[in-house]
């Protein structure tokens, strides 16, 4: 834990020493290959608040076949490739074969650039968040799913008109009740490192603003 803005201990849901070593191998694997970045550092970037343990990965085709001279393994049963690096795992997801909540042909519609990378938009990551966070529910992964989307919604001034349009495009709507859900259920506010008054005058605009959708 680190102290941050004199209100307490900003609570790191990973082991510094894992999320470190993580963050540097996703700078390797930035300079040999070409991705979107999705998950967990995805939406580090897109906040600053909690950084990730495993790096997730969309690539193309091309890439794929590159990425072979790696220690890569497919996962048929999760529709994925991964490459294993001790505790860290990259998973790496491609189009027309691995199945997320958007269509991974579509991502590349939905992209921004962050400090070099190519980062799943933040509209698009919150989705993409909230299918992980309904696969997941309760296991470990999916309790850092909930802070991550607490964090996008709280940090990275979320275009709810965008987020409202890619849900009707791919028939989603039920994600909007869910994430009202999931936001009046979260009252961990050292999670996102604010006081209880920053916390509750920012999770009511929140709130209200998506009831609108």
């Amino acid at each position: 834990m680190r102290w941050k803005r004199g209100w307490g201990f900003k609570m790191e849901f990973w082991n510094s020493q894992l999320t470190e070593k993580s963050w540097e191998i996703l700078q390797e694997i930035r300079k040999k290959y070409k991705f979107i970045l999705i998950g967990g550092w995805a939406a580090y970037l897109w906040t600053k608040q909690q950084k990730s343990k495993d790096i997730d990965i969309i690539v193309d085709i091309q890439e794929l076949q590159k990425l072979k001279k790696e220690n890569l393994s497919k996962n048929d049963n999760l529709k994925k490739y991964e490459i294993k690096t001790g505790e860290i795992d990259i998973d790496i997801y491609v189009a027309y074969f691995s199945k997320l909540t958007i269509p991974l042909e579509d991502m590349k519609n939905y992209t921004s650039e962050i400090e070099g990378f190519i980062v799943a938009s933040k509209e698009a990551l919150l989705i993409l968040k909230q299918g992980a966070e309904k696969e997941r529910g309760n296991s470990v992964k999916g309790e850092k799913d909930k802070i991550d989307i607490i964090s996008l919604l709280f940090f990275s001034d979320i275009d709810f008109n965008k987020y409202k349009t890619i849900l009707k495009k791919y028939k989603l709507e039920a994600y909007i009740d869910r994430i009202l859900s999931l936001l009046r259920a979260f009252n961990d506010y050292n999670r996102v490192n604010m006081t209880p008054r920053e916390f509750k005058q920012k999770k009511m605009k929140l709130i209200n603003e998506i009831r609108k959708l």
